[in-house]
Protein backbone atom coordinates (compact mmCIF):
# COMPACT_ATOMS: atom_id res chain seq x y z
CA UNK A 1 0.00 0.00 0.00
CA UNK A 2 1.96 3.43 -1.03
CA UNK A 3 0.23 6.68 -1.25
CA UNK A 4 -1.70 9.27 1.04
CA UNK A 5 -4.71 8.33 3.06
CA UNK A 6 -6.93 11.55 4.03
CA UNK A 7 -8.10 11.46 7.94
CA UNK A 8 -10.26 13.52 9.67
CA UNK A 9 -8.46 13.87 13.09
CA UNK A 10 -11.06 13.75 16.27
CA UNK A 11 -10.33 16.00 19.28
CA UNK A 12 -8.14 15.47 22.20
CA UNK A 13 -5.52 13.11 20.74
CA UNK A 14 -2.62 14.35 18.54
CA UNK A 15 -1.03 14.00 15.13
CA UNK A 16 1.35 10.70 16.02
CA UNK A 17 -1.38 8.78 17.63
CA UNK A 18 -3.34 8.77 14.73
CA UNK A 19 -0.33 7.59 12.69
CA UNK A 20 0.62 4.62 15.79
CA UNK A 21 -2.79 4.15 15.12
CA UNK A 22 -3.20 3.64 11.52
CA UNK A 23 0.23 2.07 11.70
CA UNK A 24 -1.40 -0.54 13.80
CA UNK A 25 -4.65 -0.91 12.06
CA UNK A 26 -3.37 -1.85 9.04
CA UNK A 27 0.03 -3.32 9.61
CA UNK A 28 2.35 -1.29 7.83
CA UNK A 29 5.46 0.40 9.28
CA UNK A 30 6.04 3.09 6.85
CA UNK A 31 3.37 5.57 8.07
CA UNK A 32 4.01 9.87 8.12
CA UNK A 33 2.30 13.08 8.33
CA UNK A 34 3.15 15.98 6.49
CA UNK A 35 1.83 18.52 9.45
CA UNK A 36 0.84 18.07 13.09
CA UNK A 37 -2.64 19.56 14.05
CA UNK A 38 -2.44 20.59 18.04
CA UNK A 39 -4.47 18.01 20.15
CA UNK A 40 -7.81 20.10 20.23
CA UNK A 41 -7.64 20.40 16.53
CA UNK A 42 -9.79 18.51 14.35
CA UNK A 43 -9.94 18.44 10.49
CA UNK A 44 -7.89 17.11 7.75
CA UNK A 45 -4.29 15.21 8.21
CA UNK A 46 -3.06 14.02 5.01
CA UNK A 47 -1.29 10.52 6.05
CA UNK A 48 1.78 9.30 3.67
CA UNK A 49 2.06 5.36 3.81
CA UNK A 50 4.61 3.01 2.46
CA UNK A 51 6.34 4.90 -0.59
CA UNK A 52 4.20 7.59 -0.12
CA UNK A 53 6.17 9.31 2.52
CA UNK A 54 8.86 9.55 -0.23
CA UNK A 55 6.51 12.78 -1.51
CA UNK A 56 6.65 14.75 1.77
CA UNK A 57 8.77 17.16 0.36
CA UNK A 58 6.13 18.26 -2.31
CA UNK A 59 3.29 18.26 0.30
CA UNK A 60 5.01 20.44 3.22
CA UNK A 61 4.20 23.68 1.48
CA UNK A 62 0.84 23.69 1.21
CA UNK A 63 -1.51 26.19 2.23
CA UNK A 64 -4.40 25.58 4.41
CA UNK A 65 -7.93 26.54 5.14
CA UNK A 66 -9.12 26.74 8.85
CA UNK A 67 -12.31 27.70 10.09
CA UNK A 68 -11.75 28.83 14.01
CA UNK A 69 -13.71 30.06 16.96
CA UNK A 70 -12.60 32.96 19.06
CA UNK A 71 -13.62 33.53 22.18
CA UNK A 72 -13.11 37.42 23.38
CA UNK A 73 -12.75 38.44 26.98
CA UNK A 74 -10.06 36.14 28.20
CA UNK A 75 -6.06 35.71 27.28
CA UNK A 76 -4.09 32.60 28.12
CA UNK A 77 -0.61 31.73 28.45
CA UNK A 78 -1.26 29.18 25.06
CA UNK A 79 -3.36 31.50 23.72
CA UNK A 80 -6.04 28.41 23.59
CA UNK A 81 -8.84 26.90 25.62
CA UNK A 82 -6.11 24.42 26.92
CA UNK A 83 -3.76 27.53 28.44
CA UNK A 84 -4.30 29.29 31.94
CA UNK A 85 -5.86 32.59 32.18
CA UNK A 86 -3.43 35.36 32.62
CA UNK A 87 -5.95 38.34 31.80
CA UNK A 88 -9.35 39.19 31.31
CA UNK A 89 -10.77 42.49 29.50
CA UNK A 90 -14.63 43.59 29.35
CA UNK A 91 -16.21 42.89 25.77
CA UNK A 92 -18.04 46.11 24.71
CA UNK A 93 -21.55 45.21 22.80
CA UNK A 94 -19.84 47.63 19.92
CA UNK A 95 -17.46 44.78 19.14
CA UNK A 96 -19.81 42.89 17.69
CA UNK A 97 -20.99 45.03 15.22
CA UNK A 98 -21.00 43.29 12.03
CA UNK A 99 -19.13 45.62 9.97
CA UNK A 100 -16.94 46.24 12.77
CA UNK A 101 -15.33 42.57 13.01
CA UNK A 102 -15.07 41.99 8.84
CA UNK A 103 -13.20 45.45 8.26
CA UNK A 104 -10.73 44.31 11.41
CA UNK A 105 -10.56 40.32 9.86
CA UNK A 106 -9.94 42.06 5.65
CA UNK A 107 -7.23 44.00 7.87
CA UNK A 108 -5.17 40.85 7.88
CA UNK A 109 -5.34 40.18 4.57
CA UNK A 110 -1.89 39.67 2.44
CA UNK A 111 1.63 39.11 3.38
CA UNK A 112 2.85 39.68 6.56
CA UNK A 113 5.54 39.12 9.70
CA UNK A 114 3.65 37.21 12.43
CA UNK A 115 4.92 36.00 15.92
CA UNK A 116 4.99 32.36 16.91
CA UNK A 117 3.40 31.74 20.28
CA UNK A 118 5.69 30.69 22.97
CA UNK A 119 3.74 27.55 22.98
CA UNK A 120 5.02 26.14 19.61
CA UNK A 121 7.33 23.79 18.39
CA UNK A 122 9.66 26.52 17.00
CA UNK A 123 13.59 25.48 17.79
CA UNK A 124 15.36 28.43 19.58
CA UNK A 125 19.05 27.53 20.33
CA UNK A 126 18.01 23.82 20.32
CA UNK A 127 15.21 23.81 22.31
CA UNK A 128 11.33 24.23 21.24
CA UNK A 129 9.93 27.08 22.30
CA UNK A 130 7.36 25.38 24.65
CA UNK A 131 10.24 24.08 26.80
CA UNK A 132 11.07 27.70 27.72
CA UNK A 133 7.50 28.45 28.16
CA UNK A 134 6.91 25.80 30.37
CA UNK A 135 9.97 26.55 32.91
CA UNK A 136 8.60 30.10 33.00
CA UNK A 137 11.88 31.56 30.60
CA UNK A 138 11.50 34.34 28.01
CA UNK A 139 13.50 33.67 24.87
CA UNK A 140 14.03 36.01 21.87
CA UNK A 141 11.43 34.83 19.23
CA UNK A 142 12.07 36.18 15.43
CA UNK A 143 8.90 37.27 13.47
CA UNK A 144 7.85 34.57 10.55
CA UNK A 145 6.42 35.66 7.13
CA UNK A 146 3.10 34.35 6.07
CA UNK A 147 0.25 35.56 3.72
CA UNK A 148 -3.44 35.33 4.49
CA UNK A 149 -5.33 34.84 1.50
CA UNK A 150 -9.06 34.89 1.97
CA UNK A 151 -10.54 35.69 5.61
CA UNK A 152 -14.40 35.91 6.28
CA UNK A 153 -16.65 36.51 8.82
CA UNK A 154 -19.12 33.22 9.53
CA UNK A 155 -20.78 33.64 12.78
CA UNK A 156 -20.95 35.74 16.02
CA UNK A 157 -22.43 34.78 19.22
CA UNK A 158 -22.29 37.97 21.63
CA UNK A 159 -23.67 35.84 24.59
CA UNK A 160 -20.59 33.43 24.15
CA UNK A 161 -18.56 36.28 23.60
CA UNK A 162 -17.50 34.23 20.38
CA UNK A 163 -16.75 34.90 16.59
CA UNK A 164 -16.44 32.25 14.00
CA UNK A 165 -14.44 32.94 11.17
CA UNK A 166 -12.52 30.87 8.40
CA UNK A 167 -9.25 31.96 6.66
CA UNK A 168 -6.92 30.80 4.29
CA UNK A 169 -3.31 31.00 4.62
CA UNK A 170 0.30 30.18 4.33
CA UNK A 171 2.21 27.66 5.49
CA UNK A 172 3.58 28.41 8.61
CA UNK A 173 0.37 30.40 10.06
CA UNK A 174 -0.20 30.00 13.61
CA UNK A 175 -3.68 30.32 14.21
CA UNK A 176 -3.59 30.63 17.35
CA UNK A 177 -1.39 34.14 17.56
CA UNK A 178 -3.78 35.54 14.45
CA UNK A 179 -6.75 34.96 16.95
CA UNK A 180 -4.72 37.24 19.43
CA UNK A 181 -4.04 39.63 16.89
CA UNK A 182 -7.21 39.92 15.75
CA UNK A 183 -9.18 40.06 19.21
CA UNK A 184 -6.00 43.04 20.01
CA UNK A 185 -7.24 44.72 17.07
CA UNK A 186 -10.69 44.88 18.28
CA UNK A 187 -9.87 46.42 21.28
CA UNK A 188 -9.60 43.09 23.95
CA UNK A 189 -8.00 40.39 24.53
CA UNK A 190 -8.85 36.29 23.27
CA UNK A 191 -7.48 32.84 22.83
CA UNK A 192 -8.50 30.53 20.34
CA UNK A 193 -11.31 28.11 21.33
CA UNK A 194 -12.09 25.57 18.58
CA UNK A 195 -10.29 25.22 15.11
CA UNK A 196 -11.36 22.79 12.38
CA UNK A 197 -8.54 22.21 9.42
CA UNK A 198 -10.81 22.01 6.49
CA UNK A 199 -8.29 21.90 3.54
CA UNK A 200 -4.64 20.90 3.11
CA UNK A 201 -3.75 21.84 -0.52
CA UNK A 202 -6.07 20.37 -2.79
CA UNK A 203 -6.85 17.58 -0.02
CA UNK A 204 -10.10 18.54 1.56
CA UNK A 205 -12.67 17.69 4.10
CA UNK A 206 -14.84 15.77 1.91
CA UNK A 207 -12.64 13.44 1.12
CA UNK A 208 -10.94 12.96 4.98
CA UNK A 209 -11.59 9.21 6.54
CA UNK A 210 -12.57 9.09 10.17
CA UNK A 211 -11.04 7.13 12.07
CA UNK A 212 -13.79 4.76 13.09
CA UNK A 213 -13.87 3.67 9.37
CA UNK A 214 -10.68 2.26 9.95
CA UNK A 215 -10.57 -1.72 10.81
CA UNK A 216 -8.32 -3.68 11.33
CA UNK A 217 -6.63 -5.31 8.14
CA UNK A 218 -9.00 -4.00 6.32
CA UNK A 219 -7.74 -2.16 2.61
CA UNK A 220 -8.48 1.49 2.16
CA UNK A 221 -9.25 3.43 -1.34
CA UNK A 222 -6.17 5.20 -1.01
CA UNK A 223 -4.86 8.43 -3.38
CA UNK A 224 -2.12 6.99 -4.92
CA UNK A 225 1.46 8.27 -6.25
CA UNK A 226 0.25 8.17 -9.67
CA UNK A 227 -3.23 9.69 -8.99
CA UNK A 228 -0.80 12.64 -6.55
CA UNK A 229 0.74 13.82 -9.56
CA UNK A 230 -1.81 13.43 -12.60
CA UNK A 231 -1.70 17.00 -13.34
CA UNK A 232 2.51 16.54 -14.16
CA UNK A 233 3.23 15.56 -17.93
CA UNK A 234 4.03 12.01 -18.46
CA UNK A 235 6.93 10.69 -19.94
CA UNK A 236 7.58 6.78 -21.58
CA UNK A 237 10.71 5.35 -21.13
CA UNK A 238 12.10 2.80 -23.69
CA UNK A 239 12.13 -0.84 -22.28
CA UNK A 240 15.89 -0.69 -23.14
CA UNK A 241 16.56 1.91 -21.15
CA UNK A 242 14.26 1.22 -18.16
CA UNK A 243 17.13 -1.03 -15.91
CA UNK A 244 19.89 2.09 -16.16
CA UNK A 245 17.09 4.53 -15.06
CA UNK A 246 16.09 2.55 -12.63
CA UNK A 247 19.86 2.22 -11.10
CA UNK A 248 20.26 5.69 -11.29
CA UNK A 249 21.57 6.56 -14.57
CA UNK A 250 20.37 9.55 -15.97
CA UNK A 251 18.61 9.68 -18.99
CA UNK A 252 18.69 12.58 -21.99
CA UNK A 253 15.72 14.17 -22.25
CA UNK A 254 14.80 17.45 -24.17
CA UNK A 255 11.98 18.01 -22.01
CA UNK A 256 11.64 21.62 -19.73
CA UNK A 257 13.06 21.45 -16.57
CA UNK A 258 9.81 19.74 -13.63
CA UNK A 259 8.57 16.52 -11.84
CA UNK A 260 6.53 13.96 -14.44
CA UNK A 261 4.85 11.25 -14.64
CA UNK A 262 7.03 8.17 -15.25
CA UNK A 263 5.55 4.86 -17.41
CA UNK A 264 7.36 2.33 -19.39
CA UNK A 265 5.11 -0.07 -21.79
CA UNK A 266 2.48 2.43 -20.58
CA UNK A 267 3.12 0.85 -16.81
CA UNK A 268 3.89 3.50 -14.01
CA UNK A 269 6.86 3.54 -12.46
CA UNK A 270 7.08 6.07 -10.64
CA UNK A 271 8.26 9.55 -10.39
CA UNK A 272 11.41 11.82 -12.45
CA UNK A 273 12.65 14.98 -12.54
CA UNK A 274 14.22 16.93 -15.65
CA UNK A 275 16.88 19.26 -15.40
CA UNK A 276 18.84 20.91 -18.16
CA UNK A 277 17.59 17.73 -20.39
CA UNK A 278 18.66 14.98 -18.05
CA UNK A 279 15.91 13.30 -16.64
CA UNK A 280 16.40 10.95 -13.09
CA UNK A 281 15.39 8.90 -10.84
CA UNK A 282 13.18 10.62 -7.56
CA UNK A 283 10.44 7.89 -6.55
CA UNK A 284 10.30 4.78 -8.14
CA UNK A 285 7.51 2.31 -7.06
CA UNK A 286 9.74 -0.95 -9.06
Amino acid sequence: MDGIIIINKPMNCTSHDIVQKVRKLLNIKKVGHTGTLDPMATGVLPLLVGKGTLCSKYLINHDKVYQVELTLGVKTDSADKEGNMIEEREVPRELFEEEKIKQVLASFLGKQEQMPPMYSAIKVKGKKLYEYARKGQTVEVQPRPIEIYEIKLLGKNEKKKQIVFQVHCSKGTYIRSLCENIAEKLGTVGYMSALNRIQVGEFSIEQAINMNQIKEGELLDILTIEQLFQEKQAIEVEEKRLQPFLNGVKLTMKKPDGVYRIYSTRKFIGIGIVSHEFLKRDIILE
